[in-house]
């Protein structure tokens, strides 16, 4: 049987950084803001999807009457919120075939790009000057 492991964020952003050519710090931090962002929006009661990935949405689990397997005592479970994944298409067809791989010579390395900065602010130019009086005005 094949072994599964765990891939952490710190190795998704630095294949990410690799597969970019942008520095890990700014991987990390795109990474982790879009990570904010969906626990925000969750947080807000609000559903994301994401097309062939999956949608994100909050639920509120009703109240229920549970039992303490231990004592055997029941015990009433408040109602909660909780997040529900509903897995997108093409992340069902890979899970269930296997991960898409490319023929070797379709396989490219990663292109490195510059780093992108923010364009320089412009200086405002000032206004133009107003037009000088016409000799009819009587101002």
């Amino acid at each position: 049987m094949e072994e599964h492991r765990t891939v952490t964020k710190k190795q998704l952003v630095n294949r990410l950084a690799e597969k970019t050519g942008q520095t890990k710090v700014v991987v990390k931090e795109i990474v982790q803001s879009f990570l904010d962002e969906i626990i925000d929006e969750l947080s807000r009661g609000n559903r994301l999807e994401f097309r062939e990935f999956g949608v994100f949405e909050v639920r509120a689990r009703a109240a229920r009457r549970a039992q303490n397997p231990r004592t055997l005592e029941k015990v009433e479970v408040p109602e909660k919120r909780v997040v529900r994944f509903k897995v997108g298409r093409r992340m069902r067809e890979q899970i269930e075939h296997g991960p898409v791989q490319a023929a070797p010579e379709e396989r490219s390395e990663p292109t490195p790009q510059a780093p992108v900065t923010p364009p320089a602010a412009a200086s405002p130019e000032p206004p133009p000057p107003p037009p000088p009086p016409s000799p009819s005005s009587p101002f």
